[in-house]
């Protein structure tokens, strides 16, 4: 059975100011997710499951999904506030989504093979999801899962602060631990991050980081089930507060319940976290077609 590629699409681009999902890239209207996909397909991906919002399911299915008909099978799951909550009131005030951990997990009734998760908004490199599907296809237990791992100083925004999940992994590129970092930016003195109370930490920008490509087995969706009713009744009542899938992947390792192999990579990554990140996006594609990467035009029949 092929593995499935789950592209986590129901951001609400706040620092970006709109719906940078379906924001065009390349020369004929290209999304990022466009070359996730193709570059999915390339590597023996069989099907694709997108995690969006009822609220843009129109312009998503019009801007980005019909250009796969054909191409792949395609399914749907929402990552609406009130999913999967199982009885847990929803706060009044809560608008934002609950983070990857739940975006994840409302995919599972489509999801019952190894699958590699992708974020809607990070062009990750083809070798990198070339690199996850073999994994995936090899012989693996319930709980080994895998990470494509970047080097830091490579995935900085120019425009903001950005969160990232920054490893320790032991001599056999085993993760050992990942930590969520958030308010990472690059200064003229060096890298640093931020913790909620204010204080800044110095990096020194080769650390390896999750910029979420990992490569599952659907146990994972017990694991997340557990941690997110732990995660609601301790943090179910903060306006703004998430499940990053960082924290659940290090809670598993640490525990000694799952591990994870880490598939360092060197390929160029980009993204749009803010508005301005897309300049430099567009032309990071327009240096990749010209190399021969990818055609003008992807989904030509």
């Amino acid at each position: 059975m092929k593995p499935t590629l789950l592209v986590l699409a129901a951001g609400l681009g706040t620092r970006y100011g709109g719906l940078k999902q379906i924001d065009a890239i390349g020369p004929y209207g290209q999304t990022i997710i466009d070359y996730s996909i193709y570059d999915g397909i390339r590597a023996g991906f069989g099907k694709v499951v997108f995690v969006i919002r009822h609220y843009f399911e129109e312009a998503f299915r019009e801007k980005v999904s019909r250009k796969f008909d054909g191409f792949v099978e395609a399914a749907y799951a929402y990552q609406e506030l009130d999913a999967g909550l199982d009885g847990f009131p929803l706060p009044p005030d809560r608008e934002k989504p609950w983070g990857t951990g739940h975006a994840i997990l409302v995919s599972r009734e489509w999801i019952h093979e190894p699958f590699a998760v992708v974020n809607a908004d990070d062009y990750y490199g083809r070798h990198s999801l070339a690199a996850l599907a073999g994994f995936l296809n090899g012989s693996r237990g319930p709980n080994d899962y895998a990470m494509a791992g970047y080097t830091l100083q490579n995935t900085l925004s120019e425009h903001g602060t950005v969160a990232r999940g920054v490893t320790e992994c032991d001599e056999h590129m085993f993760l050992q631990r990942v930590v969520e970092r958030k308010k990472i930016e690059k200064t003229a003195d060096g890298i640093r991050y931020f913790d909620p109370d204010g204080t800044p930490h110095a990096l020194t920008g080769n650390e390896i980081v999750s910029m979420n490509l990992w490569g599952f087995q659907p146990s994972i969706f017990a694991h997340i089930e557990s941690q997110f009713a732990e995660f609601l009744t301790e943090h179910g009542r903060e306006k703004d507060a998430e499940l990053y899938i960082p924290f659940v992947v290090d809670e598993l390792v640490t525990a000694g319940t799952a591990t994870v192999k880490v598939l360092r990579t060197e390929e160029p990554w980009f993204g749009v976290t803010y508005r301005a990140d897309k300049a430099l996006a567009a032309a990071s594609m327009r240096r990749l077609i010209d190399q021969g990467m990818y055609p003008e035009r992807l989904w030509d029949r």
